[in-house]
Protein backbone atom coordinates (compact mmCIF):
# COMPACT_ATOMS: atom_id res chain seq x y z
CA UNK A 1 0.00 0.00 0.00
CA UNK A 2 1.45 3.42 -1.03
CA UNK A 3 0.22 7.08 -1.83
CA UNK A 4 -1.66 7.09 -5.05
CA UNK A 5 -0.03 8.82 -7.76
CA UNK A 6 -1.74 10.49 -10.99
CA UNK A 7 -1.20 7.91 -13.14
CA UNK A 8 -3.20 5.54 -10.39
CA UNK A 9 -6.69 8.00 -10.51
CA UNK A 10 -8.33 6.51 -13.85
CA UNK A 11 -8.37 2.94 -12.13
CA UNK A 12 -9.18 4.41 -9.13
CA UNK A 13 -12.22 5.77 -10.76
CA UNK A 14 -12.99 2.80 -12.59
CA UNK A 15 -13.02 1.07 -8.91
CA UNK A 16 -15.02 3.59 -7.05
CA UNK A 17 -17.58 4.02 -10.02
CA UNK A 18 -18.02 0.52 -10.28
CA UNK A 19 -19.35 0.02 -6.91
CA UNK A 20 -21.13 3.36 -7.16
CA UNK A 21 -23.19 1.68 -10.43
CA UNK A 22 -24.27 -1.46 -8.21
CA UNK A 23 -25.46 1.29 -5.59
CA UNK A 24 -22.88 0.33 -2.60
CA UNK A 25 -20.92 3.65 -2.60
CA UNK A 26 -20.76 7.44 -3.93
CA UNK A 27 -19.37 8.28 -7.24
CA UNK A 28 -16.54 10.38 -7.43
CA UNK A 29 -15.79 12.33 -10.39
CA UNK A 30 -12.61 11.97 -11.94
CA UNK A 31 -11.90 16.02 -11.59
CA UNK A 32 -12.63 15.33 -7.24
CA UNK A 33 -9.70 12.32 -8.12
CA UNK A 34 -7.32 14.55 -9.54
CA UNK A 35 -7.79 17.68 -7.31
CA UNK A 36 -7.66 15.42 -4.19
CA UNK A 37 -4.50 13.14 -5.22
CA UNK A 38 -2.86 13.62 -2.31
CA UNK A 39 -5.47 12.18 0.16
CA UNK A 40 -5.64 9.01 -1.73
CA UNK A 41 -3.96 5.91 -1.12
CA UNK A 42 -4.29 2.72 -3.20
CA UNK A 43 -2.99 -0.96 -3.28
CA UNK A 44 -1.46 -2.34 -6.28
CA UNK A 45 -1.05 -5.75 -7.62
CA UNK A 46 1.32 -5.06 -11.02
CA UNK A 47 -0.05 -2.23 -12.50
CA UNK A 48 -3.78 -2.90 -11.39
CA UNK A 49 -4.86 -0.59 -8.60
CA UNK A 50 -6.99 -3.39 -6.62
CA UNK A 51 -8.62 -0.99 -3.88
CA UNK A 52 -8.45 2.70 -2.38
CA UNK A 53 -9.32 4.91 0.42
CA UNK A 54 -9.00 8.55 1.06
CA UNK A 55 -8.47 10.68 3.79
CA UNK A 56 -10.21 13.84 3.51
CA UNK A 57 -9.22 16.68 6.08
CA UNK A 58 -12.14 18.89 7.10
CA UNK A 59 -10.91 21.00 9.53
CA UNK A 60 -8.48 20.98 11.95
CA UNK A 61 -9.88 18.39 14.39
CA UNK A 62 -12.27 16.61 11.57
CA UNK A 63 -11.14 14.14 8.52
CA UNK A 64 -13.24 11.39 6.69
CA UNK A 65 -12.60 7.96 5.38
CA UNK A 66 -13.88 8.19 1.37
CA UNK A 67 -13.98 6.23 -1.18
CA UNK A 68 -12.47 3.19 -0.15
CA UNK A 69 -13.24 0.13 -2.85
CA UNK A 70 -11.64 -3.09 -2.93
CA UNK A 71 -11.99 -5.04 -5.89
CA UNK A 72 -14.01 -8.05 -5.70
CA UNK A 73 -11.57 -10.55 -6.83
CA UNK A 74 -8.73 -9.01 -4.09
CA UNK A 75 -11.66 -8.96 -1.22
CA UNK A 76 -11.28 -10.79 1.83
CA UNK A 77 -7.46 -10.61 2.22
CA UNK A 78 -7.62 -8.05 4.83
CA UNK A 79 -7.11 -5.09 1.75
CA UNK A 80 -9.48 -2.73 3.57
CA UNK A 81 -8.20 -3.15 7.02
CA UNK A 82 -4.70 -1.84 5.75
CA UNK A 83 -6.33 0.88 4.27
CA UNK A 84 -8.46 1.98 7.26
CA UNK A 85 -5.26 1.42 9.53
CA UNK A 86 -3.12 3.99 7.30
CA UNK A 87 -5.98 6.56 7.26
CA UNK A 88 -6.24 6.42 10.64
CA UNK A 89 -2.29 6.42 11.28
CA UNK A 90 -2.24 9.16 8.49
CA UNK A 91 -4.99 11.00 10.74
CA UNK A 92 -3.02 10.41 13.87
CA UNK A 93 0.57 11.87 12.29
CA UNK A 94 -1.74 15.32 11.02
CA UNK A 95 -2.91 15.62 14.87
CA UNK A 96 -6.86 15.20 14.03
CA UNK A 97 -8.47 13.68 16.82
CA UNK A 98 -12.32 13.23 14.72
CA UNK A 99 -12.34 11.08 12.03
CA UNK A 100 -15.85 9.96 10.39
CA UNK A 101 -17.10 8.35 7.23
CA UNK A 102 -20.69 8.04 5.28
CA UNK A 103 -21.25 4.20 4.39
CA UNK A 104 -23.87 1.56 3.30
CA UNK A 105 -21.56 -0.84 5.56
CA UNK A 106 -21.24 0.69 9.05
CA UNK A 107 -20.52 -2.85 10.27
CA UNK A 108 -17.59 -2.89 8.41
CA UNK A 109 -15.73 0.42 10.30
CA UNK A 110 -17.69 -0.55 13.86
CA UNK A 111 -14.53 -3.18 13.69
CA UNK A 112 -12.18 -0.23 13.86
CA UNK A 113 -14.19 1.36 16.97
CA UNK A 114 -16.14 3.82 14.60
CA UNK A 115 -19.47 4.71 16.52
CA UNK A 116 -22.90 4.94 14.45
CA UNK A 117 -23.95 8.89 15.18
CA UNK A 118 -27.00 11.24 13.38
CA UNK A 119 -25.28 12.88 10.17
CA UNK A 120 -26.51 16.30 11.68
CA UNK A 121 -23.45 15.80 14.57
CA UNK A 122 -21.45 16.14 11.30
CA UNK A 123 -22.47 20.02 10.34
CA UNK A 124 -18.98 20.68 8.46
CA UNK A 125 -19.41 17.84 6.28
CA UNK A 126 -22.60 18.40 5.77
CA UNK A 127 -22.50 22.34 4.55
CA UNK A 128 -18.88 21.56 2.37
CA UNK A 129 -20.29 18.20 0.67
CA UNK A 130 -23.68 16.49 0.88
CA UNK A 131 -25.57 19.88 -0.30
CA UNK A 132 -23.74 19.07 -3.70
CA UNK A 133 -24.60 15.47 -3.46
CA UNK A 134 -27.70 13.96 -5.61
CA UNK A 135 -28.80 12.08 -2.78
CA UNK A 136 -29.31 15.31 -0.37
CA UNK A 137 -31.22 15.71 1.74
CA UNK A 138 -32.42 12.38 1.39
CA UNK A 139 -28.79 10.39 2.19
CA UNK A 140 -29.13 6.56 3.02
CA UNK A 141 -25.48 6.38 3.94
CA UNK A 142 -25.01 5.65 7.73
CA UNK A 143 -22.43 7.99 9.61
CA UNK A 144 -19.88 6.42 12.20
CA UNK A 145 -17.23 8.85 14.10
CA UNK A 146 -13.83 7.54 15.52
CA UNK A 147 -12.35 9.50 18.17
CA UNK A 148 -8.36 8.92 18.32
CA UNK A 149 -6.48 9.70 21.36
CA UNK A 150 -3.59 12.19 20.49
CA UNK A 151 -0.77 13.37 22.46
CA UNK A 152 -1.16 15.78 24.58
CA UNK A 153 0.46 18.83 22.89
CA UNK A 154 2.75 21.69 24.96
Amino acid sequence: MEKARIRDVPQMHQLINYFADRDEMLPRPLSELYENIRDCFVVRQGERVVACASLHVFWSDLAEIRSMAVAEDSQEQGIGAQLVKACLREAEELGIATIFCLTYKPAYFEKFGFSQVDKMELPRKIWTDCYRCPKFPNCDEVALVRQLKLPASG
